[in-house]
């Protein structure tokens, strides 16, 4: 477990998006490996995940701060609309059971991984206005989205930022801040939908498994910091295709694990 909170650390630096593509399908294998109710298998390792972006890109969100690739106008601006999106989307996933939301999980992923593997870098001198219309519509389904997967929604976030003018290392640092709203709301929302539901998951609450949260946060942290500072020095194409066969692989995974639930 500790192994892997290296790579979600460094990786959610380096994209902005706070690990939860990474963590949540470990979560899932170990949490079922140890014999976690099936029914909220996938509920537990979305809610952990939430917990540990918290922290994760917080860090990440100062560390970009410092090279001036942070938005902070826009975080609040289109943010509101974010969390409006994740608290719908919290409610959503608490309905659904594990096998759909793998279901879910594993569509989204891998339609964000064929993006990745498409897109064009462009970067534009001028940022222009979103409209208030754009910010509420965008806002809700990013925010929708993300709370049913456990991320950050960067891997959405950044591309609409780069379309509007962004340069992808302030694209990056503003998806960070968002994430670090959505992660707080949907870590809440897990919380208190698991309490409320009583599912007596072992150390845990709610949604949130405690051991898991706590191994995770020292690593992640400090691998934050080297991925967010990594972003500003590298050709950020070549890891975005790799990003994308990796939503890939993952994607076709849970798949697999869909069809065998």
């Amino acid at each position: 477990m500790a192994l892997t909170a290296i790579p979600v650390g460094f990786v959610g630096g380096l994209f902005g998006i706070g690990g939860g593509l990474i963590t949540v399908p470990f979560l899932y294998y170990i949490f079922s490996s140890v014999g976690i109710d099936q029914q909220y298998l996938m509920h537990l390792a979305v809610g952990t995940s939430f917990a540990i972006i918290v922290p994760t890109s917080a860090v990440s969100v100062l560390t970009h701060h410092k090279y001036k690739a942070v938005d902070f106008d826009i975080v609040k601006s289109y943010g509101v609309f974010v969390i409006l999106g994740v608290i719908l989307g919290t409610i959503f996933a608490t309905l659904l059971k594990t096998k759909s939301l793998v279901l879910f999980f594993s569509i989204v992923i891998f339609f964000l991984g064929i993006y990745l593997l498409l897109i064009k870098e462009k970067e534009k001198d001028v940022i222009m206005k979103i409209k208030l219309k754009i910010k509420i519509i965008f806002g809700l389904i990013v925010g929708f989205i993300s709370a049913p997967m456990g991320i950050g929604g960067a891997v959405m976030n950044v591309p609409i930022l780069k379309f509007f003018g962004y340069s992808i290392n302030k694209a990056i640092g503003s998806a960070a801040a968002i994430g670090f709203l959505i992660a707080l709301f949907g870590s809440i929302g897990f919380l208190i939908t698991g309490s409320y539901l009583k599912t007596n998951l072992p150390l845990s609450l709610g949604f949130v498994n405690i051991p898991a949260f706590l191994i995770f946060i020292p690593i992640t942290t400090y691998m934050v910091r080297i991925g967010a500072r990594t972003v500003h020095k590298i050709d950020k194409k070549k890891v975005s295709k790799l990003f994308g066969i990796f939503l890939l692989l993952v994607s076709t995974k849970f798949l697999f694990e869909y069809m065998k639930l």
